[in-house]
């Protein structure tokens, strides 16, 4: 693999260095197109990553977005998004948050009774989202569950009447719902929030229902990708059943990051260092977890190939492991969850040669450090 999109990958590390990330914007304009011929209202959720030109992009492309703190609310403003398309979710406000809540018409939502109050105290009368924990929760990774009686996130479900009463009494109005339950989760746990949300009762006032996000991607060649069809079928089967029960029209959003920009990234590394042990072959790299650390955190998959510098035709396989220059035996992407170190099949490379690590558009540079 020497070019991505016509983009030689020899030319870009000589002209930029390395480590880099490369971006693919055809790949996130057809996620985009395959999300909107489904769900009418998508809402990207920038956590997943906030670079400024993909922001634009999702703007241009009538995407609305999400934003998980004052930072990115800042983010968003600065990419062209008019307040009223972006939302604030949180578990908490802080000072900046206050501010900018205060000064912009954004969205709010609410994942707990101490905001519904502080909400109240910051713009007196207004509409707000309730984030809802509907008791279950799933993730690729039980440290992307945000769900269950082990998650911080969201208002627990058998808080919900209580809510409904202190919005009353601090005089909000409820018109939506919100529920995210994990990243990366499958179609059956995605599909029990659907009927969760049309089972809450918060109101008469609900307007918009947000279905959240978490939909998977293929990380993996074995992987089958998300039936977006069948998903949107269930929602919408359920956002019917909601609209017979309040009388009104009820629209639905949804909340994707990952499905729009994993598959559009690459992490592009030169090798520095081969060395062997009694069990692996490593090709050591300039780029660690400080770069891009979902394999540390989670033991993430992610496919690797190789670049040759000299444009030679590469040979066979064999397997080895890929490994960063961090002190940190952990600074590893090749291996599963709990620090095992495993390999993938690689052509055999040289010093100089170029790893490429891809699906790395999602919770790659977003989650970078400065370790």
């Amino acid at each position: 693999m020497s070019e991505i999109s016509g983009v030689s990958l020899p030319e870009m590390a000589r002209t930029y260095g390395t480590p880099f990330y490369l971006y693919d914007s055809a790949v996130i304009s057809d996620r985009v197109d395959q999300i909107q011929k489904r769900f009418p209202l998508v809402r990207y959720a920038q956590k997943a990553n906030p670079h400024l030109a993909i922001l634009d992009l999702m703007r241009k492309k009538g995407v609305l977005v999400d934003s998980v703190s004052a930072g990115e609310v800042h983010r968003a403003l600065r990419a062209g998004y008019p307040a009223e398309e972006i939302v604030y979710t949180a578990d908490v406000f802080d000072d900046r948050a206050v501010e900018m809540i205060k000064n912009h018409p954004i969205q709010v939502n609410c994942g707990s009774p101490d905001m519904i109050r502080q909400f109240a105290e910051i713009r007196p009368g207004g509409e707000v989202f309730l984030r809802i924990n509907p008791g279950f929760g799933h993730g690729h990774s039980k440290k992307t569950d945000t769900g269950g009686p082990g998650s911080k996130h969201g208002i627990w479900h058998e808080e919900i009447p209580e809510c409904v009463r202190l919005a009353k009494e601090c005089g909000i109005r409820i018109y939506g719902l919100h529920m995210h339950i994990g990243s990366g989760s499958n179609f059956e746990h995605l599909s029990k929030v659907a009927h969760a949300m049309a089972e809450t009762d918060a109101g008469p006032d609900i307007r918009v229902i947000s279905a959240g996000g978490g939909l998977p991607i293929p990380y993996r060649d074995t992987d089958e990708p998300i039936d977006l069809d069948h998903y949107y079928e269930v929602w919408d089967s359920q956002r019917k059943e909601i609209e017979k029960r309040l009388g009104h029209e009820v629209e639905m959003e949804i909340e994707p990051g990952r499905f729009l920009v994993a598959e559009s990234g690459y992490l592009v590394a030169k090798i520095w260092a081969i060395k062997e042990t009694a069990a692996f072959k490593f090709y050591l790299v300039d780029t660690g977890f400080n770069h891009l650390i979902r394999p540390a955190m989670y033991g993430a998959y992610h496919k690797i190939s190789i670049c040759p510098a000299d444009g030679r035709d590469l040979g066979e396989s064999e397997p080895a492991a890929v490994a960063g220059p961090l002190c940190e035996s952990c600074d590893v992407f090749t291996q599963e969850d709990g620090g095992v170190v495993i390999t993938q099949d690689l052509p055999k490379a040289q010093i100089g040669d170029y790893v490429i690590i891809h699906d790395a558009g999602a919770y790659g540079r977003a989650m970078a450090s400065n370790y």
